[in-house]
């Protein structure tokens, strides 16, 4: 467009400006921004746009990482607070049901566990029963093997039968079998005796000798005498396995049940 008449009645003041190449303007040339209103050149050739230094970028780039960071610390702070409550209530939890366990077991109501009431509803309860029995000396013994009694005094039985002088297994297992005799005789004549435990199987003809104790040289004098013989083993024992005791002279065993008695116990 045509410039003002001021304009073209006085010389023009502004200076001449050479070009070479694009670079010839430094960015201190921007400090003139008035030849670029008057339209002798364009922004765009002497004023390059400004770019954002690559320091902030990386300044900017620091920040959020920064806070990056800190939100993982706070997220992690927040789980393990978490897992540290659930815990604690655990332990509360577990700590009550001990406490309300122990109070029915002092008060004799102790509800059946689990286990229990599963067994009872199978039908399995029997295998529960603890398999042992004690049976002790009884006097005027006539015949072989020793008679005992089963009811009497200390005696008892519990998962096993006495049928026959013997006592029978229904549940095939390990077992403790003990017998203890006490033998007493008026004169020292110094003759062995025997002491033996055997067992029976309707599946197999004769006997089986579990244990056996032989005494020599029991008595010095020829005065009365007591002498003690005892067998204890663990065996593997079938179902209907019958076990017995027998002795070589019955006339010298004394009945007393704190002295002479035979028992079993399922381990």
């Amino acid at each position: 467009m045509d410039l003002p008449a001021m304009h073209q009645n006085q010389q023009c003041i502004y200076p001449q400006v050479f070009w070479t190449n694009s670079s010839a303007v430094s960015g201190s040339d921007c400090a003139a921004p008035g030849l670029c209103r008057i339209g002798i050149v364009s922004h765009q050739d002497v004023c390059p746009p400004l770019h954002v230094p690559k320091r902030k970028r990386h300044q900017q780039s620091n920040k959020d990482g920064t806070c990056l960071c800190f939100l993982v610390v706070i997220l992690l702070n927040l789980l393990a607070l978490t897992g540290v409550g659930l815990a604690m209530f655990q332990i509360v939890r577990l700590q009550q049901e001990l406490d309300a366990a122990t109070e029915l077991s002092s008060s004799g109501h102790m509800p059946p566990s689990p286990e229990m009431l599963k067994g009872l509803s199978n039908g399995t309860a029997e295998k529960k029963v603890k398999r042992r029995a004690h049976v002790t000396g009884k006097a005027n013994q006539k015949s072989l093997p020793l008679e005992w009694e089963s009811s009497y005094g200390h005696a008892f039985l519990s998962g096993v039968r006495y049928e026959n002088r013997g006592l029978v297994i229904d549940e095939a297992g390990l077992y403790f079998v003990y017998s203890k005799v006490f033998f007493r005789g008026q004169d020292c004549t110094n003759q062995p005796f025997d002491h033996m435990v055997f067992k029976r199987n309707p599946a197999y003809p004769g006997i089986q000798v579990l244990m056996e104790d032989r005494k020599m040289n029991y008595c010095l004098t020829t005065h009365m005498w007591g002498k003690s013989s005892y067998l204890g083993a663990v065996f593997n024992l079938s179902r209907q396995d019958s076990v017995y005791v027998s002795v070589s002279e019955i006339k010298l065993v004394n009945s007393e049940e704190s002295k002479t008695f035979f028992g079993l116990y399922m381990l």
